[in-house]
């Protein structure tokens, strides 16, 4: 199935761009104190590695707002300022060299604090993100609607809009994110019939690893189908890197971000003649720092065989103490089961590097062994 994208308007945060038909980039947001300088360098890196395109950092106080300046001459990708009611802290954040700030105009008092920030953002070419949040909605707007409804969050997210394009800024994202997937899904559903600012997607408070995932992949995949969205955030209560990871599968899934090592591995049953469950874990966090895309089959007897990973660049099937090694559908050959995940693991890697041009050398030919 090809996904049509709806067409925004386009933006950059820090080089990465963001609508107009641009990849779809995946955020995450440091844990550590913004104060700590070393330490939220240490986990911007680790982001990074992880695929992190763009990263924001919380800014409480001036402190905080201080230490940008260092942390954004240390960060190997665009930074954004999370912001919030002072406008003091967002003139400090844009002064200190930020790609972005989030930061609701709406919220920050009066109009002359709103045109300072956007008269700062203008002149260093810095982008907002007016982020509505189902659980933080105006007073009015709940009097209203009676409580967090689709219509209230778009009608928000306008509000702010208005405020900014009346002081002729246009470099603009929204997000409209709740805890509840459905909410989320109507609200920016309401919002892309009505506006063509690039959107990022998130579900927020989605909770832990394995629930905030499967309401993210849900929400975010139905939205993503259906050509919503431009940039994204998985926010779970774990290491941000597996926000960027989990980001990145979604992205993967639906075809749209063709990135790393995509495993595709066979569920559990009582014909498995090799350990499926050990050697699919481990040979995916030993190819974790690949970035070239690469599709390895991991399959675990001869029922399935070659055929369900003929589709593949490597795989593996499994036989009684031995596996199968093969090469876009060929057989290679047979080797002992302990061996299997050092030979898939080297001729992946070797095949990532002949992709990214780092290894010209020609191609090595395995020897020959049985096979059956």
């Amino acid at each position: 199935m090809e996904i049509n994208r709806r067409q925004t308007r386009q933006i950059d945060v820090g080089g990465v761009k963001i609508g107009g038909g641009a990849p779809i980039s995946v955020q995450s947001m440091t844990v550590c104190d913004t104060r700590d300088v070393a330490g939220t360098v240490r986990e911007i890196q680790a982001l990074a590695d992880a695929g992190c395109e763009i990263v924001r950092v919380a800014v409480v106080d001036q402190d905080a707002a201080g230490a940008l300046g260092a942390i954004r001459s240390q960060s190997p990708i665009p930074l954004i300022a999370d912001i919030h009611f002072d406008h003091r802290l967002a003139l400090a954040a844009v002064a200190s060299g930020v790609d972005g700030l989030r930061l609701n105009p709406g919220n920050i008092g009066a109009t002359h604090k709103v045109r300072e920030v956007v008269a700062a953002c203008k002149e260093r070419g810095v982008p907002i993100r007016i982020g509505v949040n189902a659980g933080s909605l105006e007073q009015d707007l709940l009097a209203r609607h009676g409580y967090p409804t689709a219509e209230a969050m778009v009608e928000s997210a306008l509000r702010h809009i208005r405020i900014l394009e009346d002081l002729d800024f246009l470099a603009i994202k929204v997000s409209l994110k709740a805890s509840s997937p459905p909410l989320m899904i109507d609200a920016y559903r309401r919002f892309s019939e009505v506006s063509d600012y690039p959107l990022h997607l998130g579900v927020t408070e989605a909770g832990t690893l394995l629930t905030g995932s499967v309401k993210s992949a849900v929400a975010m995949g139905l939205l993503l189908s259906q050509g919503i969205g431009d940039t994204l955030r998985v926010s779970l209560s774990a290491d941000p890197v597996e926000e960027v990871r989990v980001g990145f599968e979604v992205l993967k899934s639906l075809g749209l971000r063709h990135r790393g090592v995509n495993v595709i591995s066979c569920p559990t049953c009582g014909r498995l003649e090799i350990d499926v469950v050990h050697i699919a874990a481990e040979v995916e966090r030993r190819l974790a720092h690949i970035r070239e895309p690469l599709d390895i089959a991991i399959l675990g007897c001869v029922v399935n065989g070659i055929g369900e990973g003929k589709e593949a660049d490597l795989g593996i099937a499994g036989g009684r103490d031995h596996g199968i090694l093969f090469k876009d559908g060929r057989l290679v050959r047979k080797v002992p089961e302990a061996e299997l995940v050092d030979l898939l693991v080297d001729q992946a890697q070797a095949m990532a590097a002949r992709r990214a041009g780092q290894d010209t050398s020609p191609l090595k030919v395995l020897p020959a062994g049985r096979i059956g």
